[in-house]
């Protein structure tokens, strides 16, 4: 009876565990940040359409790609679980993001728009790197850009949310998916570097405006 019952709690733990990492996956969580981003300027939610644009090029092209690559076989997975099958999609996504920059620019986006892609590019070429050699969560990094931006786009009020951080953490230990250093060091680059990154960049174009 009791080892039935630790088969139960494993198979709910990783059912758990597959739900908040399919529900809180990059393209999810990014899509959401970027539709929010304008709302630093006036005209909110009116301008919520320059994120949808970014949300294409950030979002929903590169998964595009990743999905036809997986029904070609050449990738395992939507979420690009083998390390080595990494740095090609991770460059496939600067392009995309690059090109969706130059649109961005072109259609005079807001400047809170521009801020969250250029900090994507930075974060993702970060990322990029690191998985040459290791397997650094994805998963992580963009929970805790997307929660750490947020709260300090919409205020303190909002601090609960970096909650996420620690849950989607916790999903991909449980789902073997990385180690909890690999989660930890996605976090970091997520939240401290990327984040970070659009926090200078925002200081910057404000005072130049």
């Amino acid at each position: 009876m009791g080892e039935d019952r630790g088969i139960i709690s494993i198979r709910v733990k990783n059912r758990v565990a597959r739900v908040i990492t399919e529900a809180l996956q990059p393209p999810i969580t990014v899509a959401l940040l970027l539709l929010l981003s304008p709302a630093l300027e006036p005209g909110f939610p009116g301008t919520v359409w320059f994120g949808a644009v970014a949300v294409l090029f950030v979002c929903v092209l590169p998964l595009a790609a990743v999905v036809l690559l997986v029904r070609l076989g050449k990738v395992t997975d939507h979420h690009v679980s083998d390390r080595r099958q990494r740095a090609p999609v991770l460059a496939m996504t600067v392009v995309s993001l690059l090109a969706g920059l130059a649109v961005l620019l072109a259609i005079n986006a807001p400047y809170s728009v521009i801020v969250v892609v250029l900090a994507i590019v930075g974060g993702v070429v970060v990322l990029a790197v690191i998985s040459l050699f290791w397997k650094i969560s994805g998963h992580a990094g963009a929970i805790a850009l997307t929660t750490a931006i947020t709260v300090l786009i919409l205020g303190v009020q909002w601090l609960p949310l970096l909650v996420l951080i620690p849950a989607v953490g916790w999903s991909r230990v449980v789902l073997r998916a990385h180690t909890v250093a690999q989660v930890v060091a996605g976090a970091l680059v997520g939240g401290g570097v990327t984040a970070g990154l659009w926090w200078l960049l925002r200081e910057v174009l404000v005072r130049m405006a």
